[in-house]
């Protein structure tokens, strides 16, 4: 008996028109967005509880060596992730107390400073009245003459600080916590990502996602912390040179300053020249810390910077300033932080996901590798 068999009849549909494809396209771009958006939104709603555990995450990965090395003494990995807080510890308290002192002196100057201030930009004074004359010519036209009465409570700044305190306990705590499990189950957590992936080329490429993340990050970040200390004392040695009283606390403000990139020096050359105001009579003179701080600085982000982490990881300057400018926005002092060590797991993470970014990085390498 002959089986025969029926095939499904084959229905072509008609081809999509242009608006019809401009249409799906634009659909598919707003899904985009919006989940973006949306993942904005949760990291700006949660940044109270994701900038200190994000935080612990890059300064674990900053230390990753560390934990390496420290393990090689077959050390168990709980015990390695309290060693390295430790260490974490033993450093920041260091510069804490290297610090505390002339920065509680400085602090008590600062009604003196700003009074030497005010007097020192007398000189600006018809300039200032210049623009003040035009704001109220400005306020009389829109009706704004009047300004409303401002009441100051004395003790607000008491208030405020005892509201702040047992948040911010709370996201220290949450900091070294994140910073110890991170170290301690590193491996741990890779190889539970790794088992996730079933295809053999997605287990290949999530692994050197984690390689290149891992080695990206904590060069980076452990060659800035050298450069930045070594420039921090070369910052010492110039303003006790130049007769700058406390130099170890703008060394110590150069050095944590100069992780964020272009803000940070930008911060540290205004304290400079206030300071310099503060302490000089002459003009020049209050600029001479200034002027020598940026050709600290410039030689450092030229020539040593480039010389010391390569030109394989110099990232463009476009994308750092959108970097900071986001995360800075988004979380502060500790988004500028992290924003350049996330830009480079972003990096990390196209070059093994796009095929062609990474032939281009791997042909890069190796032109630099023979040059």
């Amino acid at each position: 008996m002959n089986r025969t068999t029926k095939r499904a009849a084959i229905v072509r549909l008609p081809p999509r028109s242009n608006i019809e494809i401009v249409i799906a396209r634009s659909a598919q771009v707003a899904t985009i967005l919006v989940g973006i958006l949306a993942v904005i939104t949760a990291l700006y709603a949660g940044k109270f509880i994701l900038s200190p555990i994000f935080l612990g995450v890059t300064i674990g990965l900053m230390l990753g060596p560390v934990a390496t090395r420290v393990e090689r003494y077959a050390v168990s990995a709980s015990l390695t992730g309290a060693i390295v807080v430790l260490i974490f510890l033993a450093l920041l308290s260091v510069l804490v107390f290297a610090v505390a002192a002339p920065l509680s002196f400085w602090i008590e100057r600062i009604p003196t400073i700003l009074t030497d201030l005010r007097l020192r930009l007398t000189e600006f004074q018809a300039p200032i009245e210049t623009i003040r004359t035009m704001r109220e010519q400005l306020r009389s036209v829109t009706g704004g003459g009047e300004s409303l009465p401002v009441s100051v409570d004395d003790d607000s700044a008491v208030a405020s600080l005892a509201t702040l305190a047992p948040g911010l306990i709370a996201q220290i705590l949450l900091f070294f916590a994140s910073l110890y499990f991170f170290i301690a189950t590193r491996h741990e957590t890779r190889a539970a990502i790794l088992k996730l992936c079933i295809r053999r080329r997605l287990r290949w490429r999530v692994a050197h996602i984690f390689r290149d993340i891992e080695r990206l990050v904590s060069r980076y970040l452990l060659s800035i912390a050298l450069i930045n200390i070594a420039h921090g004392a070369a910052v010492v040695i110039a303003m006790w040179a130049l007769g700058v009283p406390s130099p170890m606390l703008w060394g110590a403000i150069a050095t944590i300053f100069n992780f964020v990139p272009y803000l940070g020096p930008a911060l540290t050359a205004v304290i400079l020249f206030a300071v310099g105001l503060a302490e000089f009579d002459t003009l020049m003179g209050s600029l001479l810390p200034v002027i020598i701080y940026l050709a600290i600085h410039l030689t450092e982000a030229q020539f040593v910077t480039p010389m010391v982490i390569g030109r394989a990881m110099t990232l463009n300057p476009f994308a750092v300033l959108i970097a900071l400018a986001f995360w800075i926005w988004l979380w502060g002092p500790i988004g500028g932080f992290i924003a350049i060590p996330f830009l480079l797991i972003l990096y990390a993470v196209v070059w093994n996901l796009i095929p062609g970014v990474a032939a281009d990085n791997a042909a890069s390498r190796s032109e630099n590798r023979a040059s």
